[in-house]
């Protein structure tokens, strides 16, 4: 009785988790597919390389150079942040806002030669396709709410596999694995086929599901290391004066960081006063050159006004986690066979969740026909009863 009662028990915590998040994962899985591809997509557009090819050795132009030459074109807006794109060879990219301070969905993006200091590209970054699929996929343009929403919808689809896998379990004592009762009714071969493809995707639906959870945390994780280490590297500064003037070189400043850690890249700068650094610093985030390592970055902060590097520290393990988690969503580790192989079981994925409501609305029909039934034979019953002068 107490099996009974267990798998009772399991069955609703399925049904229901199951219930409550399976039409956001049916977005999350339909807006995933193009965004694994979202590389491949971008080269069958056609578009070609903005930089043009030059022989090794070439001398590029100063950061400091390029950084002129960006603002200006936009002499009335400040730079917040410098990257480069890693498919976008001898480019350096600029954005650019009103102010530091302003809202960070407020930005133009200038795209500089790193050879010829020229402006190449202002792409427009937030319009087209997969600027829409990127955001239904992350927030549902809903900004930090849809995440931690779409987060709790990661968290039930965890319960829901959790409690698949408790349901299956006593199921498989009875039946072969992956058997498929094709002479049974449509709704049972679809709760077969619904229980095998569970099975097989369980893995990649859990990996995929705690990774995602995992993204939609990532304002949280950007406060508690504000909070945290950026906090305590930048304490020093906490009373000084507001930076005045010009501020110093930033080609000093990569000069400064690459010594400090020699075996490393920049990834990207962040100016005094944004969210990523100190009012006082430039922060530059160096990354590793394997394809593991250089998910891990690790913050240099240099004095904006005397050139000095003042701290430099790996990054706390939840904001690695983190960095680490979002291309495992997205299956970037390992080229285009992963992600085809990810591809293969989103699909999967797909049609388990719609056969998940597929099978919840079949019960709840063949429910209400049996009751149907069942109300038309007291009738009959109550008629006959009746009839014969019984009551």
């Amino acid at each position: 009785m107490s099996s009974v009662k267990t798998i009772k028990a399991w069955f609703q915590i399925h049904k229901w988790t199951s219930l409550i998040c399976t039409a956001f994962l049916l977005m999350l899985c339909v807006t995933g597919l193009p965004l694994i591809f979202h590389e491949e997509i971008e080269a069958l557009e056609g578009k070609p390389r903005l930089a043009r090819a030059v022989a090794e050795g070439t001398p590029k132009t100063s950061l400091d150079l390029r950084a002129e030459q960006a603002l200006k074109k936009y002499p009335k807006k400040v730079i917040r942040f410098v990257y480069w794109d890693e498919h976008e060879p001898n480019t350096t990219t600029f954005s650019l806002s009103d102010s530091v301070m302003a809202p960070p969905d407020s930005y133009t993006t200038v795209i500089v030669d790193d050879h010829t200091a020229e402006i190449l590209d202002e792409p427009k970054t937030q319009e087209g396709f997969m600027y829409v699929m990127l955001q239904l996929h992350t927030d549902m343009f809903m900004g930090i709410g849809g995440k931690l929403f779409l987060g709790l919808m990661g968290l039930l689809f965890v319960a829901a596999i959790v409690s698949g896998i408790m349901l299956y379990g006593p199921i498989m004592k009875r039946f072969d694995f992956g058997m498929i009762r094709t002479q049974r009714s449509t709704r049972l071969k679809w709760l077969d086929m619904h229980n095998l493809l569970g099975v097989v995707t369980i893995a990649w639906a859990t990996v995929v599901g705690f990774t995602g959870v995992i993204n939609t945390l990532s304002e949280v994780v950007l406060g508690l290391w504000q909070m945290g280490q950026l906090a305590e590297m930048t304490a020093p500064y906490k009373n000084a004066s507001p930076l005045t003037g010009k501020l110093s070189s930033l080609d000093e400043a990569m000069a400064i960081a690459a010594k400090a850690a020699p075996d490393m890249e920049p990834s990207i700068i962040t100016y005094p006063g944004t969210m990523f650094t100190s009012k006082h610093h430039y922060a530059i985030f160096v990354k590793g050159k394997t394809p593991l390592t250089k998910r891990i970055i690790k913050p240099a902060l240099i004095d904006a006004k005397t050139g000095k590097l003042t701290d430099i520290r790996a990054m706390p393990w939840f904001v690695n986690a983190l960095f680490i988690s979002e291309p495992l969503h997205f299956g970037d580790y390992g080229g285009l066979p992963l992600k085809i192989l990810w591809a293969l079981f989103d699909i999967a994925t797909i049609i388990v969740l719609g056969s998940g409501l597929y099978l919840w609305f079949a019960r709840n029909k063949a429910t209400k026909a049996h009751l149907a039934r069942m109300d038309e034979s007291q009738k009959e019953i109550l008629t006959l009863i009746t009839q014969d002068g019984k009551i």
